[in-house]
């Protein structure tokens, strides 16, 4: 933002009143700035300075060595979790942490359930995260496990690529496992 802009032209070529202006300008702009950094704090997806503050109103752990993405992660899903546990909120809570669809199988004979990541390919980033998630919204005597999802046969030959296109690509398994082309 420019305040010289805004003044009539008959102030074009004024010394005192560019100078003022300049420093008016820059105190805004500053002003500007910080509003944008406070009202960022605001918000669990965007705060960083306050995450300590939202993880002690909910009751989550501090740790500062987790980085900020997976401290909002477990803030997000812990938001979803107050109150009665459901299918649903298992899936909201598991995908919030994929950021994928997420899909739960009962096994009520088992006691347990099976958290299937489907929209995503390979293993989320934050698992330990999503698994002590879990561990404190769940009901105790319930066990659960994981199924991941990674490419298949069927979808590489899909691509239709050649054995030199591939290593052309220098992908390693991880990332073989988990590629995908954009269509």
């Amino acid at each position: 933002m420019n305040l010289m802009d805004y003044l009539p032209p008959i102030y074009d070529g004024n010394a005192t009143m560019q100078e003022l202006q300049d420093i008016l300008t820059d105190k805004i702009n500053t002003m500007i700035s910080y509003t944008g950094a406070t009202v960022d704090e605001c918000f669990i997806n965007t705060a960083s300075k306050l995450l300590n503050r939202y993880e002690k109103i909910y009751g989550c752990t501090v740790d500062v060595t987790k980085s900020d993405t997976a401290r909002r992660e477990i803030l997000k899903a812990k938001i979803r979790g107050i109150g009665t546990i459901t299918k649903q909120l298992i899936i909201d809570t598991a995908a919030s942490y994929s950021n994928g669809t997420v899909e739960v199988i009962e096994k009520p004979t088992d006691y347990s359930f099976v958290v299937k990541f489907t929209g995503t390919l390979g293993i989320p980033k934050n698992m330990a995260g999503l698994t002590e998630t879990i561990n404190q919204i769940k009901p105790a005597h319930l066990a659960y496990s994981f199924i991941y999802t990674f490419i298949t046969w069927d979808k590489v030959e899909a691509y239709s690529h050649t054995w030199d296109e591939w290593d052309a690509l220098g992908l390693t398994w991880d990332a073989f496992e988990t590629y995908k082309e954009d269509t």
